[in-house]
């Protein structure tokens, strides 16, 4: 008989027919070489890259106002953070245009739709902002 052969993420397996012999490899080598050949993971920091470096909602920026932040409007319900100043006390920043506006000390957050920006700390007038997307 013939072999019937399947390829599964986990493991390569071939079976032959009435013996009932299973030889089983190792695929990490398989599943990362199609993962490289598919293009996996390749897109997605190309189209960040074009748009910014917070256009996921994931990074650490230091910013001084006045400063616009793109993210990804379909994700976060905007498509532009705005920082409108900082001081040594405060961070006031908004979001859609001005519908969306708050401020927060240092090492307080903010929350834009599903968008949250910490504010790790203030020095003169630059923020170190870390933005990160939320489930709510």
């Amino acid at each position: 008989m013939n072999p019937i052969r399947r390829l599964t993420a986990a493991t390569l397996v071939t079976t032959a027919g009435t013996a009932g012999m299973r030889r089983r490899a190792a695929t990490t080598a398989v599943t990362l070489t199609m993962a490289g050949t598919l293009g996996f993971g390749v897109m997605t920091p190309v189209a960040s890259a074009a748009n910014g470096p917070c256009y996921d909602g994931r990074c650490k920026i230091t910013v001084s106002a006045p400063r616009t932040i793109k993210v990804d409007s379909r994700t976060f319900g905007f498509g532009k953070l705005k920082i409108t100043s900082v001081s040594s006390r405060s961070v006031k920043m908004s979001a859609a245009d001005g519908r969306l506006s708050g401020s927060s000390s240092p090492g307080g957050t903010v929350k834009f739709n599903n968008l949250k920006v910490w504010v790790k700390a203030v020095s003169g007038n630059k923020a170190k902002l870390q933005l990160f997307p939320t489930r709510y």
